[in-house]
């Protein structure tokens, strides 16, 4: 093997993750990841003010007219919604063992509105934690890539 093979497989492997088809997955999953974080955070601020007015959530009557009259909650479940249809736009186009791991990437992005919107801590246990899926990430599509 030469090393003209070596780098012209290499940038054979670019080029086929930057086709316009792949364009395409990754412009839908990117909306589809923005979309549901969105919708989600939406929520959580919608639920601890239905919380703060009448108390967790329950099926009790009372609980559940003050949630699906929040209209953070509203939205929230709109946004995701909307961020299942563009979803299924990415599992349409790719395998799911593909496209599944790329979605996992959301856990690592909730953790910027956690913490700015919600104030909530980003504790060193949750920063390796979101290390350890960016690497699986990684592992799992250079694994797709080559398989």
């Amino acid at each position: 093997m030469t090393d003209r093979s070596v780098s012209t497989r290499g940038w054979g492997r670019i080029r086929s993750a930057l086709n316009p088809a792949m364009l395409l997955v990754y412009a839908l999953l990117l909306t589809a990841s923005t979309l549901t974080v969105i919708g989600e955070v939406l929520l959580k601020l919608g639920i601890n003010q239905v919380t703060a007015r009448v108390g967790a959530f329950s099926l009790s009557p009372n609980v559940l007219i003050a949630t699906f009259s929040d209209w953070r909650v509203l939205l929230g479940f709109v946004l995701v919604f909307g961020g299942a249809l563009f979803w299924l736009g990415v599992i349409s186009r790719v395998n799911l063992s593909l496209a599944y791991p790329l979605l996992a990437l959301n856990y690592v992005i909730i953790l910027i509105p956690s913490r700015w919107l919600l104030h909530e801590p980003i504790t060193p246990a949750k920063v390796i934690g979101a290390m350890i899926v960016v690497i699986g990430v990684i592992v799992i599509t250079v694994g797709s890539a080559k398989g």
